[in-house]
């Protein structure tokens, strides 16, 4: 369970992540390109922070998420910058895809009837264990 402030630092961050992604992206001229902070996880020693990203469109996610991969010590170091009054020290960034509206849209396509997972097994994700 998160404490008071691992949500507050949680939220610090993830309001500034925002603002930097959506910055680079205006900065650098790209268009058709969504980039949503959904949600920041900080560990209980604050030293890592676990970014999930919703990317749209979703076929650009993979090679975005590289992208921010490759360039997470300049977001960090712009980080900083913003919340240097606030955090003596900026926690390392982990990025990943927030596949959760995915998720919400199989389940959505199943209730609504238009996919079936009970008919055409396929649609079900295997997760056994081998």
């Amino acid at each position: 369970m998160e404490t008071n402030r691992q949500k507050k630092i949680g939220g610090v961050i993830q309001k500034d992540l925002v603002d930097i992604l959506q910055g680079e992206i205006r900065k650098n001229g790209i268009t058709n390109l969504v980039i949503s902070v959904s949600k920041v996880s900080v560990t209980t020693d604050l030293s890592v922070a676990t970014v999930y990203l919703s990317i749209f469109p979703q076929e650009k996610a993979k090679e975005t998420l590289e992208a921010i991969r490759t360039n997470t010590n300049l977001i960090k170091h712009d980080l900083a910058q913003r919340v240097r009054l606030q955090l003596r020290r900026v926690p390392n960034l982990v990025f990943f895809i927030d596949d959760s509206l995915d998720y919400i849209e199989k389940i959505d396509n199943a209730l609504a009837g238009k996919e079936n997972p009970i008919e055409n097994r396929d649609l079900l994700e295997k997760r056994r264990k081998s």
